[in-house]
């Protein structure tokens, strides 16, 4: 190979993971590593499918093509067999595959860059290369199968334990999450749980835990909406609480739940929360003042009065 070849390449040296939870069927990947917006490149997964990691030396037609072999029937060895056969840079390569089922395969190219290698579980797969050290995989396949949570909880406590173990020799830079569900679907958006992406960032794992927090608020007040619409009111506020806890700093989560308080006649409950909302932002008056038109607030004036008092 020629010593300027890999500028052919995206150099996304990192540590990733792909993974089935056994228990839900959920498919994931994740990665960090030192180079920007690492996501964009390396994660592919998709509903009822499965998920790739493609790095070192990327290829990025790994992930489409290598998705597109499972959605043929293909198992996870013969689709990365053909696709290394076909690749005359094979040995600078590392990629992972996971399918519905839990199969799992995965190659380390001879001339990725030390530190490099990959270990399989139980329908996961860890794979570095550019380590400070050869003992990074082994910590992350260690994490994994000891953590609890849900599959992006597991597969975080991963990545921080490649981090913890030294990391990439560069440093940090940038990371990212996808999981999906375990069914097939012809709406595959509706199948996408987590699509997270740090694109640069001094401490990219705590940021991307930061930001699934926030997606988890959202989802929390996202449900309580649909509780609502359905009548189960107490599990709906549940709900907004929920959200609303898990990001108190976030201010249109509890400004919607104010809103849900008082249209469902709980105002005692929402001017407290009004009347920090409007010390914060005195817009938030002004977007309740629009709600009724479109049809999202009671047209009670004597209500909107009520609340728009403790505007100083």
């Amino acid at each position: 190979m020629d010593s300027h070849s890999f500028h052919r390449f995206p150099f996304a040296h990192t540590y990733s993971i792909v993974a089935r939870d056994p228990e839900t069927g959920q498919l994931g990947v994740a990665v960090q590593s030192h180079w920007f917006s690492t996501g964009s490149i390396v994660t592919w997964a998709q509903p009822g499918v499965g998920a790739v990691a493609t790095q070192s030396m990327v290829e990025v037609s790994y992930g489409p093509l290598g998705l597109g072999g499972l959605r043929s029937g293909k198992k996870p060895g013969e689709i990365l067999r053909d696709l290394l056969q076909k690749d005359n840079e094979r040995e600078l390569r590392q990629v992972a595959i996971v399918d519905t089922k839990g199969d799992v395969a995965v190659h380390t190219g001879s001339h990725c860059i030390a530190e490099a290698g990959h270990q399989t579980g139980f329908q996961y797969s860890v794979q570095a290369n550019m380590m400070l050290k050869n003992t990074v995989w082994p910590a992350m396949a260690s994490a994994y199968e000891k953590a609890s949570g849900d599959l992006a909880d597991r597969m975080l406590a991963t990545l921080d334990a490649a981090q913890e173990e030294g990391g990439d020799i560069r440093g940090k830079q940038s990371a990212a999450m996808l999981v999906v569900t375990g069914e097939q679907t012809d709406e595959p958006w509706k199948g996408i749980l987590v699509d997270l992406r740090v694109e640069d960032h001094p401490e990219p794992l705590i940021e991307l835990r930061r930001l699934l927090k926030v997606q988890r608020a959202y989802e929390a007040m996202n449900r309580g909406d649909a509780l609502l619409s359905e009548g189960r009111v107490k599990e709906a506020f549940q709900a907004y609480e929920q959200g609303a806890s898990l990001a108190p700093e976030i201010d249109e989560l509890i400004f919607w739940q104010a809103v849900t308080l008082a249209d469902t006649g709980r105002v005692e409950e929402a001017l407290p929360i009004f009347d920090r909302l409007f010390k914060t932002e005195s817009n938030w008056a002004l977007l309740l003042q629009r709600l009724p038109a479109a049809g999202l607030f009671s047209e009670d004036r004597a209500l909107m009065e009520r609340i728009l008092k403790l505007v100083k």
